[in-house]
């Protein structure tokens, strides 16, 4: 809203200043200041609400160390993630910019559905709150949603150099700035092509899986695109909601891992460093940018009051909203094929309770008894079983999330 109100003024009475709107590095460090004091200030008062409404956390007896402690905590923090990302990018952000749209209402969707879960938990005194199948209903929702606007919508664009000739190694980025001028581009075109990791000619476009239905197989690409960001967006929320378990663990890894995409979405936003660096040009992904900046100082600042011992827990309404924003900006930034790598904590937390579960399944009907791989699941339950501080395990699982930030950052140029 701010953006459009200072571009009046610039365009009107040319205000002195108002013309730092137009950058996003200025909307960018405004959103994470004020998402920050949302966070932090706010998340206070929200929080003393909770208590006194008695929102608290019921935790079943799992035999873990410290765990009757928690009994009692308020839950539903995820409502100030939410506030604190929602509020500067309704101010900062272009709201006409179909990424910017794609998010908001990822965000509103995720969060409700993580809000009826606790609703139900808290109030309705159901230790399991909202059915599986409810939960999965509403995740294939928003898949669709985003995965026919993704590919429908005439604004979701790549832009490809038009002179197919390899193109000489640029060593810095003034050159980049001096020659970007002079390479050709196509005009903006839809395409479902996304981008491999650590592969030197790395765009892969899905359509071509389908090359085997004749001539027009490109018509048909939705059939592929569409089911590939339901499972990516279903996958990457019920990941962050399993990491979701000890103090702090789910917001900081979250965190590190949506400050990537960050970088990720400024430069294929760029068509300057998009030059640079020799990846796909995506037309006003920039903007994404903002939300980014806001959902990561959502994430710090509710830190603030998650860390051990937590004050608050952000519940499913945390949780769902976290992995279904994250999966959504990796497919808007083209790098969902980096998932395994850049989301790798998610992962191991996914795949250690699918392990348990279908190895405990197995060896009951093959032997007659249940046999575990590990002393409990999710992983991190593994590591407090074998007696490791829940400060320990999380500041661990923040290390293993940095190294995998820092290798995804990589392949920009390591292929």
């Amino acid at each position: 809203m701010l953006y459009y109100l200072f571009e009046f003024l610039e365009n009107e009475y040319q205000l002195p200043g108002a013309g730092l709107f137009e950058f996003i590095s200025f909307r960018a460090a405004a959103a994470i200041i004020l998402s920050l004091l949302i966070s932090t200030i706010f998340g206070k008062k929200v929080i003393n609400f909770l208590r006194r409404k008695q929102i608290g956390e019921s935790v079943r007896e799992l035999g873990l160390e410290g765990q009757s402690q928690k009994a009692g905590t308020p839950t539903m923090g995820g409502v100030i993630i939410i506030m604190a990302t929602l509020i500067p990018v309704l101010l900062f952000a272009k709201l006409d910019n179909i990424y910017i749209e794609l998010l908001i209402a990822t965000t509103v969707w995720m969060g409700t559905i993580g809000f009826v879960d606790d609703y139900i938990k808290t109030f309705k005194k159901d230790k399991e709150g909202l059915k599986g199948v409810f939960k999965v209903i509403g995740q294939v929702g928003i898949g669709i949603i985003v995965g026919v606007t993704l590919y429908m919508h005439p604004e979701v664009t790549i832009k490809e150099e038009l002179n197919e000739v390899k193109k000489e190694k640029i060593e810095n980025v003034q050159t980049a700035v001096d020659n970007v001028t002079n390479k050709e581009y196509t005009e903006e075109e839809k395409s479902t092509k996304t981008t491999i990791p650590f592969v030197k000619n790395n765009e892969f476009d899905y359509a071509v899986l389908l090359s085997w239905a004749g001539d027009n197989y490109r018509d048909y690409a939705w059939l592929l695109f569409i089911p590939i960001v339901i499972f990516i967006i279903t996958a990457v929320s019920n990941g962050a909601n399993l990491t979701d378990g000890i103090d702090g663990l789910a917001a900081g890894s979250s965190a590190i891992i949506a400050l990537t995409l960050g970088i990720f979405a400024w430069v294929s936003g760029n068509i300057i460093f998009s030059e640079y660096l020799d990846i796909m040009y995506i037309p006003r992904v920039g903007e994404v940018t903002i939300f980014i900046s806001a959902f990561v100082g959502a994430l710090v600042g509710f830190l603030w009051y998650n860390t051990f011992p937590a004050q608050v827990f952000m519940g499913d309404t945390g949780s769902l909203t976290i992995g279904g924003v994250i999966a959504v900006i990796a497919i808007a930034v083209r790098k969902e094929l980096l998932i395994p790598v850049l989301c790798g904590i998610f992962l191991a937390e996914n795949l250690s309770v699918v392990m348990q579960v279908s190895w405990f399944k197995y060896t009951r009907k093959k032997f007659g008894e249940g046999r575990r791989i590990f002393l409990m699941s999710p992983l991190h339950h593994h590591y407090q079983k074998k007696g490791y501080h829940e400060s320990k395990i999380v500041t661990r699982f923040w290390i293993v999330g940095i190294i995998l930030a820092v290798l995804s950052i990589v392949t920009l140029k390591v292929r």
